[in-house]
């Protein structure tokens, strides 16, 4: 498991620490989840209405980035009488360990999810260590 100076996150990956900005820079921060399977991490982007051929997702060392781009917003030019929601563009960083196997990591998008399944190499995982206290 990862640890970065916010302590430990998400069964074996830590991601960025960028709160919300608000004011004319506010950034969309989609909301993620994350579930480890038997052999491998799961990762669930909630990001609606979007393309999937607009989503880029990189790894570089141990960090994996995904990210939309927003290409035209319509939205801005119609005549809204209530907006709730509305598409903006994202990026979510995510620390990964010596775990993850990143030349298979495979993405789906279905029913507005990104989905992406990190394996795990088989037997890179240290069981618990149990630390007596003296």
């Amino acid at each position: 498991m990862c640890d970065n100076r916010f302590g430990r996150r998400g069964f074996g990956m830590r991601h960025d620490h960028d709160g919300m900005h608000f004011g004319p820079q506010r950034e969309f921060r989609v909301p993620v989840n994350i579930v480890k399977n038997d052999g491998s991490y799961e990762m669930l982007i909630f990001a609606p209405d979007r393309s999937k051929e607009d989503f880029k997702i990189n790894v570089q060392g141990l960090e994996l980035s995904i990210s939309y781009e927003l290409k035209d917003n319509l939205s801005e030019k119609r005549n809204w009488i209530r907006q709730e929601f509305s598409k903006s563009s994202f990026q979510r960083t995510f620390m990964i360990d010596n775990t993850v196997d990143t030349e298979n990591i495979s993405a789906q998008y279905n029913n507005g999810i990104l989905q992406l399944t990190l394996p795990i190499v088989p037997g890179s995982e240290k069981p618990a260590q149990e630390i007596n206290v003296n």
